[in-house]
C-alpha cells in the first residue's frame, strides 16, 4: 500500500498535543514508529498514554545542542530517521508597535531557528534512507496578516520559503520537503487567541466554507500522505488545510 509507513521512523516536534499529536497518531496508525518532543512533562505523559509505543522526549529545542541530543535519542531507540515533522511553535499576541525584541526573538527562535537547526542536523539521517521526508508545519498566517500576530506570521512565512529551499537543495539526496498550512484549528494555542479576541471563533466559522474550525486529527491525513510513497513526486509544496479559508481570498 502506498500509504504504508511500516518500518519507517518519524520524529514529530511539539507532538505532545494539538496538531502535532494529531499528526503523530496518524503516522503511527499507518505503521510508523514515532518519537515526539515536548517541553511540558504533564503533556508528555498524556502523549505517552495516547501513543504507548512512542518515544516521548522532553526537550526545549531552542537550547544549545538540543537538536543533536533529540536525534541521538531517536537513533538510539530506533536506529534511523525517515520522517521529520517540524511542528513545535508558539505565538505572542501583540500589535507590531508593542512587540519587544525579546518577544520577536522568542517566537522566531522556536518557530524558525530551532526548525532550521533540527532539520540541518537531521539531514545525514534522512539522506541515509534515500527516501527522506521533511514536513514543516507553517500556517495560513503565512498568507494572511493579523494585527496581533506579527512575529508568528513572519516566522511562518519564512518556514514556507525555507521549505522551498530544502526541496530544491535536497532533492538530489532523495529527500522531499513540504509545508502544511493549518487554518483555524482548535488547540491550546488558538484557545488563547479566542480569549484575546472576542468573537474570533464565530468570525472564522462565518468565513470558512466548510463552516467549522478544524480539529487536530484533520491534519493527520496530510501528514500520513506527505510521509508516504503516495507523495513521492510532491516536494516544495505549501498546502493549506483550512476548510477552504484561503480559497476565499
Amino acid at each position: 500500500m502506498m500509504w504504508d509507513l511500516s518500518g519507517r521512523v518519524a520524529l514529530v516536534t511539539g507532538g505532545n498535543g494539538g496538531i502535532g499529536l494529531g499528526m503523530a497518531r496518524a503516522l503511527a496508525a499507518n505503521g510508523a514508529a514515532v518519537a515526539v518532543t515536548g517541553r511540558s512533562a504533564a503533556k508528555n505523559a498524556q502523549a505517552a498514554a495516547t501513543l504507548p509505543e512512542a518515544l516521548v522526549i522532553e526537550a526545549d529545542l531552542t537550547g544549545p545542542g538540543a537538536a543533536e541530543a533529540v536525534l541521538a535519542q531517536v537513533t538510539a531507540r530506533f536506529g534511523r530517521l525517515d520522517i521529520l515533522v517540524n511542528n513545535a511553535g508558539t505565538n505572542i499576541r501583540k500589535r507590531p508597535e508593542e512587540v519587544s525584541d525579546e518577544d520577536w526573538h522568542r517566537v522566531l527562535d522556536i518557530n524558525l531557528h530551532s526548525l532550521m537547526r533540527l532539520t540541518r542536523a537531521a539531514h545525514p539521517l534522512l539522506k541515509a534512507q534515500g527516501v527522506g521526508r521533511v514536513i514543516n508545519v507553517a500556517s495560513i498566517m503565512a498568507l494572511f496578516g493579523l494585527p496581533f500576530s506579527p512575529a508568528y506570521a513572519a516566522s511562518k512565512g519564512a518556514v514556507v520559503q525555507y521549505t522551498k529551499v530544502l526541496a530544491t537543495a535536497w532533492a538530489q539526496d532523495g529527500i522531499t520537503a513540504n509545508a502544511v498550512l493549518p487554518g483555524w484549528i482548535e488547540t491550546e494555542l488558538t484557545d488563547r487567541a479566542r480569549e484575546h479576541q472576542p468573537g474570533l471563533y464565530e468570525r472564522q466559522i462565518a468565513r470558512t466554507p466548510l463552516g467549522r474550525w478544524g480539529k487536530p486529527e484533520d491534519l493527520g491525513g496530510i501528514a500520513a500522505f506527505l510521509a508516504s510513497d503516495a507523495a513521492a513526486f510532491v516536494t516544495g509544496a505549501a498546502i493549506p488545510v483550512d476548510g477552504g479559508f484561503a480559497a476565499m481570498g
